[in-house]
């Protein structure tokens, strides 16, 4: 279980920060993207090929367990090739196959605290390890749950809002990539995972829920919000892990539901299942990486690699090459 808290974490601590820079980015977003209201009414998603399913997964799978924003790539290497934004739906989806990775990679830990927090409740034993666990993880997802249900509810062309726009994420990833970098250099991080309660869940569930704002990364933001409390790296990252399960499976299981419900012809039935399949493979790698790699470095590879992706993105915006 140690070495569930290396993935997640990273997810809650850049949605905390981004909260407040919301409003901005949705500026910058419209300053770079002056005609997307025109755009949205006749935009169209775009067809996907096998080959497309099978790079968007690889895509999915090796930034869906780092803090650097699956959601971002997602929407920026396929413009950057020329085939167009995939769409929230199909980027949805294919996550389900980073869950079957983790569920895969997890599964012993996660029926510890399955487990151990029934024979809690059982035994009325509430302050018990696996049960604050649990009960951090079920207060923890309500934020990001109630989040999506308002855009689901009131924002019926979320695809082409303007916080999915190119400028938006370029501004989301150096705000984050800084405070990523201001947790690494400035907090005390003493408490382990011993030391966890209801309240912890609540902090990072709430950084957790801004992620749903594409570049703002689940695993940045939870690793970041934990780091700020004092968690340790490695208790930070396992309960970050734990705390992202419900939150990207419900995502998932909901657009899954749509596509079928509205027609999964557009999208195609076979690359969304061959691009499952690829997060699911790379996604294991990459958590196997990962895991390995925050038992020996810190995270300031993932804070320079934000800060310049962002700087890339709006360099290649402003000279006309990324529109």
């Amino acid at each position: 279980m140690f070495i569930l808290q290396h993935r997640l974490i990273r997810f809650v601590a850049i949605a905390t920060i981004s909260a407040f820079f919301v409003f901005p980015l949705t500026v910058l977003g419209k300053t770079f993207s002056p005609n997307l209201t025109a755009t949205a009414a006749t935009a169209t998603k775009p067809h996907i090929t096998i080959f497309q399913g099978v790079v968007l997964g690889l895509v999915q799978g090796l930034t869906e367990f780092l803090p650097i924003s699956s959601t971002a790539h997602l929407k920026v290497v396929p413009i950057l090739l020329g085939w167009g934004d995939p769409g929230v739906s199909f980027t949805a989806v294919i996550q389900l196959g980073s869950i079957a990775a983790v569920l895969w990679y997890f599964w012993g830990d996660l029926t510890q605290v399955t487990t151990g927090a029934l024979k809690a409740i059982q035994k009325s034993d509430y302050q018990s390890q696996d049960f604050r666990i649990a009960v951090g993880i079920a207060l923890g997802t309500i934020p990001i749950v109630f989040c999506g249900l308002l855009i689901k509810l009131f924002i019926a062309d979320f695809d082409q809002s303007p916080l999915r726009s190119t400028g938006a994420i370029a501004g989301v990833s150096i705000v984050m990539g800084l405070l990523m970098g201001i947790s690494e250099k400035a907090t005390q991080r003493q408490r382990n995972f011993g030391d966890l309660g209801a309240l912890d869940g609540v902090v990072m569930g709430l950084a957790q829920a801004l992620a749903i704002i594409p570049g703002v990364s689940r695993s940045g933001s939870t690793l970041t919000a934990g780091m700020f409390m004092g968690l340790e790296r490695p208790t930070a990252a396992r309960f970050s892990f734990l705390l992202g399960i419900p939150a990207i499976t419900l995502a998932g299981i909901v657009e899954l539901l749509g596509l079928i419900k509205d027609g999964i012809g557009e999208t195609g039935l076979t690359p969304l299942i061959v691009g499952v399949i690829s997060a699911a493979v790379f996604s294991y790698a990459a958590i196997a990486w990962m895991l390995d790699y925050l038992k020996k470095h810190g995270i300031w590879i993932f804070v320079w690699y934000r800060t310049f992706f962002g700087i890339a993105i709006l360099a290649a915006m402003a000279s006309g090459w990324l529109q």
